[in-house]
């Protein structure tokens, strides 16, 4: 399903500010990005499609003596895969909302393995 840059980063947003408040006041130090397709290096060792990533330190690995004066985390959120695979606006939502939920449950320290376990893989 195509839609613009515009829209898909306000679907991004609108699924943060989904995450209860609970939650969200413990997200430190992440910077989310809206990429087309995940480049050749962020691809390495995927197989299948790679809708979104987190790249950083998770809060679970975290010290005041290791992470200080670290680079923001980041995850990018792939529109193209996601568009692709998306067949109206509906589904474009409910895998963009999928997509962030499970990088930003990376960011916790929640493996693949966990989040499959627990339906969000």
């Amino acid at each position: 399903m195509e839609t613009t840059r515009e829209h898909f980063e306000r679907l991004v947003a609108d699924a943060l500010d989904q995450i209860p408040e609970q939650l969200a006041k413990f997200i430190d130090n992440v910077a989310v990005f809206v990429e087309d397709w995940p480049t050749p290096a962020q691809l390495a060792g995927v197989r299948g499609m790679l809708l979104g990533l987190y790249q950083g330190v998770d809060l679970t690995r975290r010290s005041p003596v290791s992470y200080v004066g670290t680079m923001p985390d980041r995850i990018t959120i792939f529109q193209g895969p996601i568009s692709a695979m998306a067949s109206d606006e509906q589904d474009l939502v409910r895998i963009v909302t999928r997509t962030v939920v499970h990088e930003v449950a990376h960011h916790f320290g929640i493996s693949d393995r966990r989040l499959h376990e627990l339906g969000w893989g």
